[in-house]
This record gives C-alpha cells, sequence and structure tokens, in this order.
C-alpha cells in the first residue's frame, strides 16, 4: 500500500529512481536488521562504514577524489532513505561527507584535498567538524576555542562539544577564533593534547556517537590551516550543505513511522473491525500523509534549485524547519496509533521520534532557523537585542 498519494514518484528521473533504489536495498539489507540492537546497546556499527562507502554514499555531492559527484537531488534522497534506516547512521554520513569533507573540498588547499578526501570517500579515514562549545551552540561567534600562532605552527586551546563521530575520527575540522578572526584547522586526533570523550547516556541518537572535545596546547602545523577559511562564513557554508540534507532525511523517518503505522493499523482488530477502518484513524493517517507530502514537495523543489545554483540559505532554513516539524509530529501520531506496542523497539515509531529530538536541535534550532526566515521576510536580524 502506497504512501505516495500525490505521485511524486513522476517527478522523479530514472536515475533518482535508482539511487533510491540501491540504497533503499543497502538500508533494507545492513541496517534493519540490526538496528533495533544497535540502538537498545547504543553502539554506533564501524562495520557499516565500508558498505555506506562502497555505496558511493560519503562526499557522494561532491566532485572528483574518489568522490560520486551526485546531484543535489540524489543526494537528498539517499539521505531520506538512510534516515528510514535511522537517523545516526545519516548523520554518519552527514558528518562525513556535508562537514568534514565540505569544508576540505571547499575552503582546503589542493595538497589537503589530495591528501583526505580519497581515503575519506573510501571510509579508510574517517572526519569529524568541531565547531559547536559548551557555551556557543546556536551563537558560534561566541566560541572561546582558540589559536595563536607559534613560530610556523599554531597552538589550540578550548573545548567543543556534541562533535559527531569524534571519538573514531581520524582528523578534526576544528573552528578556533585567532587574531584575524574565525580560522578552520585539521587536525589529527592522534595529536597530542586532542581528546574525545563520548557523551553518555543519550536518550536520542543511540546508534550514533557525539563527543566533548578537549584541546589543550594542540600543535597544528601552518600547512593544516584551511586557506580558504575566513570567518563564520566558512563553517556555514558546510552547515547549509548538512542542513539541505536533514531537510530530506527526516522525511524518511517520517516515512518509516507512517508506514508502519499503516501497516500495523491495518492488521490489528478493534471492536471486531479493523484498526484502519475507524474513522478517527483515518483521520490520523490523512493528516500524516498530507504532511509529509507537502514537506516531500518542499525538499524536491529546493533540490531542484540547489541543482540549478539558486538556492539560499533561508530556503535552506525553510526546508529544515518544516521537514522536521512535519517527520517528528508523523512519529509521534504513529506512536500513538501502535498503542502500547509503539513503546518497543519492535516499531520504529518511538525510536526514530526520539532521534528526531536530536535532529531538530543540531544543526540549527528551530529558533535559528525562524529567525533567519524572519530576517529574509524583513531584511531585519533578530539574532542580536
Amino acid at each position: 500500500m502506497t504512501t505516495d498519494l500525490l505521485d511524486l514518484e513522476s517527478l522523479l528521473t530514472d536515475e533518482e529512481r535508482a539511487v533510491r533504489a540501491r540504497v533503499r536495498a543497502l538500508v533494507d539489507r545492513e541496517i534493519r536488521p540490526h538496528i533495533a540492537d544497535w540502538f537498545e546497546r547504543a553502539v554506533f556499527p564501524r562495520e557499516l562504514v565500508p558498505a555506506l562507502a562502497a555505496e558511493g554514499l560519503l562526499g557522494m555531492h561532491l566532485t572528483g577524489y574518489g568522490c560520486a559527484g551526485r546531484s543535489a537531488v540524489e543526494y537528498g534522497i539517499a539521505m531520506q532513505e538512510l534516515e528510514a534506516g535511522d537517523s545516526g547512521i545519516r548523520t554518519f554520513v552527514s558528518v562525513q561527507g556535508s562537514l568534514a569533507m565540505t569544508a576540505i573540498a571547499k575552503h582546503g588547499s589542493e595538497e589537503q584535498r589530495q591528501t583526505w578526501l580519497p581515503r575519506m570517500a573510501a571510509g579508510e579515514a574517517i572526519g569529524c567538524f568541531a565547531l559547536t562549545e559548551p557555551d556557543a551552540g546556536s551563537d558560534p561567534a561566541a566560541m572561546r576555542t582558540v589559536a595563536r600562532r607559534d613560530g610556523h605552527d599554531w597552538v589550540l586551546d578550548g573545548a567543543k562539544r556534541w562533535i559527531g563521530l569524534a571519538s573514531i575520527a581520524d582528523l578534526a575540522v576544528v573552528w578556533a577564533q585567532t587574531d584575524e578572526g574565525v580560522r578552520g584547522f585539521l587536525v589529527e586526533t592522534s595529536s597530542p593534547g586532542f581528546t574525545a570523550t563520548p557523551i553518555e547516556p543519550k536518550l536520542s541518537m543511540r546508534a550514533s556517537i557525539q563527543c566533548d572535545i578537549a584541546l589543550d596546547g594542540v600543535r597544528v602545523p601552518e600547512s593544516m590551516r584551511l586557506p580558504d577559511a575566513h570567518g563564520l562564513r566558512a563553517p556555514f557554508e558546510c552547515l547549509g550543505e548538512a542542513r539541505f540534507g536533514i531537510a530530506w532525511g527526516a522525511l524518511g523517518a517520517g516515512r518509516d513511522a507512517l508506514e508502519g503505522a499503516l501497516a500495523y493499523a491495518g492488521a490489528r482488530e478493534v471492536f471486531g473491525r479493523p484498526l484502519a477502518g475507524m474513522q478517527l484513524t483515518q483521520a490520523r493517517l490523512a493528516e500524516m500523509v498530507l504532511a509529509l507530502q507537502q514537506a516531500q514537495l518542499l525538499a524536491l523543489h529546493l533540490g531542484r534549485r540547489k541543482d540549478a545554483g539558486l538556492l539560499r540559505p533561508h530556503e535552506i532554513s525553510m526546508g529544515k524547519l518544516a521537514s522536521v516539524r512535519a517527520a517528528i509530529d508523523v512519529c509521534r501520531e504513529a506512536r500513538a496509533l501502535l498503542g502500547g506496542n509503539g513503546v518497543t523497539l519492535e516499531h520504529s515509531a518511538m525510536r526514530h521520534a526520539a532521534n528526531l529530538e536530536s535532529v531538530r536541535t543540531y544543526e540549527g534550532t528551530d529558533e535559528v532557523h525562524t529567525l533567519v526566515i524572519g530576517q529574509a521576510l524583513t531584511g531585519l536580524s533578530a539574532f542580536r537585542g
């Protein structure tokens, strides 16, 4: 039984459908049979990385250096299918490709790109993106991590928090204040003074890794500074790539929850008839599919604009805000339709809803994206009073 009541399928190209089919098959084969166990035990499956790399999913929107060079829409479709498996798995691909690899591709030197991107695309090296700090989440301009020159090197001191993959990463893209403003540095995680500690226990994103990072006199050569990263515009460009992926990915979680609830309602009998035949059930399902398909149309529109080189930052904010809102509401309604059974890991809705609590917070909270949209409407910034 399809949930695509608007036939959005007809708006995709054959190649886009082929990408969807390949990633969906990977999720069905490698993720669905194990995700409940990974989530319950709070482990990220590192053994999955080679399969993700083999499918060309790491840095898939980048061209050259071993990257797949896929379109924005194809990238969005892939993120949607991965997040139908679990937000934590999609987060791995986003951190690796949209954040760490994009920082190197956009702002690194040719030597840095040649050294790191092929290894990262192949899953042989894992990267993380260290921007957020304990006291500087939504306001990265307030970061306290500093980098000072010492001869031909830089010395980094400070702390970062909620940094995905940091404890398993080989390379960290670290953003720090310098005498000339914010700059980006490539820090090998084996460097003396670099410590990454997983944040535990968590009630969300349990099949993923988020860490605290301590930087205590970490020495980085000038050759590891990102030469084209000047100011906060550089990390924000990377965040835009990740937010675009979220605008698609969250809808995968919502769709998976809806499909699970629909199947359950069709099989479950109450008062002598299928739960799906009840008016209130159908009203709930109708609202769920309406919200998801509206958000899907927006995501597809943003993808076409991105492929045409027309996408603007406030449009990405609209997509991220709309998709995550829709998806988390759908997952909560799906859990309710499942009744008491919905709180078990046999069903995906509550797991997805818990994960989406994190997704709505990272890469810009609801409030931040609301103010980005407000600024685009009024021409006035409301971020600082």
